[in-house]
């Protein structure tokens, strides 16, 4: 045989075998295509970076903060019970914030009513979305209404949060339905592909060719199954006349051919960058330390600037305000907390009991006074150290001998 022919046989091979590669859809082929509008809640790669945004703001504490000449201290009253422990009859304040959070991400906005009592506030309600409607002067865009159950609100008499200013609209949150809507199409679209690829009914493994010049009914079919193919023991070899029966083995397109996991990595990481979170929050890359710390430094922070400056509307004293505490959230391993409680206390800037308070230890009496090292003085103080007081009586008594 010579080279042309080699060629010529190796490439019809190929041919052949490229053959035997495909991806049979069902005929109702017009079921997977995916029309119409994505809600980001149908979504599950952005109900999840929702879920964890939500879930990491609403873990922290709220402290209502007071502005002292010696920096600002902590204060616990009514208040700051209200807002930290009870929002109101139905919630903790840990779904209070989730669901502040998962409205502001979902909607733009969340909307808040305090109901008072003899003048204190002694409720935060939350107002549904689908009852929520915004009004606003065509000549003045902000004098702008609330309206809710047929009702007309003031917007000082309501807490509402607010993420992404619109541009023209600036009391309006916008959230992520513009920037997200292509990239949640495109995914929800991977995932009826998919669903579709794994239940297709023309996925064989193995083909069978019979020697036969007329088409095979269903009746002959089975005889030929019941006779040549069917055995007692399945773990004896199948025997065959020569000639009778030629198997192949089929390879249907995998989900890698279709290149469905390389869209759907892209689209995860789109949805990530634009919700501000780590990619690996949605199954993407590797996990850092680094990252997760700068995403609650500027993600998860960002957004709880935006609930405690709107919760500052409830304090009335000026010299007050609300604050999260996100010291919970940083990923430190017990020994980093160990050493940084270790450093502070050496330099007397930290009581054991306020550091034993970091590791979640209950207070020790005999831990709340500050310790320092001797060398640690004032500057003016430097002169009484017992130590050269007692150099310079044993320089007298020598120059005195």
């Amino acid at each position: 045989m010579g080279i042309r022919d080699y060629f010529k046989r190796s490439t019809q091979e190929q041919q052949t075998k490229s053959n035997k590669v495909g991806y049979f859809m069902k005929n109702d082929i017009e079921n997977v295509l995916v029309g119409g509008y994505t809600r980001l809640s149908d979504s599950p790669e952005v109900v999840t970076a929702v879920n964890t945004i939500a879930d990491l703001v609403s873990n922290m504490t709220i402290q209502l903060m007071k502005n002292s000449e010696k920096g600002d201290t902590r204060v616990k009253n009514e208040l700051s019970r209200l807002v930290d422990i009870a929002p109101n009859a139905y919630q903790t304040r840990k779904s209070f914030i989730f669901w502040i959070v998962k409205s502001m991400l979902i909607n733009g906005d969340a909307v808040v009513m305090p109901l008072t009592r003899n003048g204190a506030i002694k409720e935060l309600r939350p107002l549904p979305a689908n009852k929520i409607r915004f009004y606003h002067d065509a000549d003045d865009e902000f004098n702008y209404i609330i309206k809710y159950k047929n009702k007309d609100y003031e917007p000082q008499d309501l807490l509402h949060f607010v993420l992404n200013p619109d541009e023209n609209l600036s009391f309006m949150g916008t959230s992520y339905k513009v920037n997200l809507n292509d990239v949640t199409h495109n995914l929800k679209q991977a995932s009826a592909t998919k669903r579709s690829f794994m239940s297709s009914e023309y996925m064989p493994s193995l083909v069978m060719m019979v020697d036969s010049d007329a088409d095979l009914d269903e009746d002959e079919r089975e005889k030929f199954e019941e006779k040549y193919l069917k055995r007692k023991d399945k773990n004896k070899p199948l025997l065959l006349p020569d000639g009778l029966v030629k198997f192949e083995t089929i390879k249907p397109l995998t989900l890698e051919d279709l290149a469905i996991h390389e869209s759907v990595k892209v689209d995860k990481e789109t949805v990530a960058s634009i919700l501000g979170i780590p990619s690996f929050v949605l199954g993407v890359g590797t996990y850092s330390k680094d990252e997760w710390n700068n995403f609650i430094n500027t993600k998860i922070m960002s957004i709880a600037q935006i609930i405690q400056q709107t919760l500052n509307k409830l304090i009335v004293e000026p010299d007050m305000y609300f604050t999260f505490n996100p010291r919970s959230l940083y990923n430190y391993s017990l020994v980093e907390q160990v050493n940084a409680i270790t450093a502070l206390v050496k330099v007397n800037t930290l009581r054991r009991n306020e550091g034993r308070n970091w590791l979640g230890l209950a207070p020790d009496e005999e831990m709340d006074d500050l310790i320092v090292l001797e060398n640690y003085l004032l500057q003016q103080d430097l002169s009484k150290q017992g130590k050269l007081t007692n150099s310079i009586i044993d320089d007298d008594e020598k120059g005195g001998e």
